[in-house]
């Protein structure tokens, strides 16, 4: 099986639940890996100096599904890596919850970390998923994107 085929084992979702990480990091651990690297994005308190309450995040989410499953097939492409996990929400999110949650396993540490780091950023990047932040005075759309209307095909994040 060539490394680009391990993708079959990967785990890639979006969720409106709670992200429970053990969940993902058991689905990665195999015995043949020496390292499991993981990147918890949560909700923080503040931003641009205010005060934040909650997020909501939506997506276009057959194309974000699309993306995220073609970031763990590069994944495997460019890394001697073993399995991926990746797992967003959408809705609201409280202050201190996950929203992104990405678990990668490897025989050794170096392309665990390199991995990992690639996918967050490649997924910040090209994944149509909107982060909606609300603050006491009101709420924007983080980086001033909005989501589609509805029913309109979303175009993909360009990069910044």
């Amino acid at each position: 099986m060539s490394e680009a085929d391990n993708s079959s084992n990967d785990r890639v979702e979006l969720t409106r639940s709670r992200i429970v990480a053990e969940s993902y990091i058991s689905h990665v651990r195999t015995p043949a890996d020496g390292a499991i690297v993981a990147f918890d994005g949560c909700v923080r308190n503040h931003s641009h100096g205010r005060r934040t309450l909650y997020l909501e995040y939506e997506a276009y989410e057959p194309m974000a599904l699309e993306k995220m499953r073609e970031i763990s097939v590069q994944l495997h492409e460019k890394f001697a890596i073993d399995r991926v996990a990746v797992v967003h929400r959408l809705g609201r999110l409280e202050i201190g919850e996950t929203s992104v949650f990405i678990a990668v396993s490897a025989a050794h540490r170096a392309p665990a970390f390199e991995a990992c780091r690639w996918a967050i950023d490649t997924l910040k990047r090209t994944v149509p998923i909107w982060k909606k932040e609300f603050f006491e005075d009101g709420a924007v759309w983080a980086e001033g994107e909005l989501p589609p209307p509805p029913g309109a095909a979303p175009s993909v994040k360009s990069a910044s």
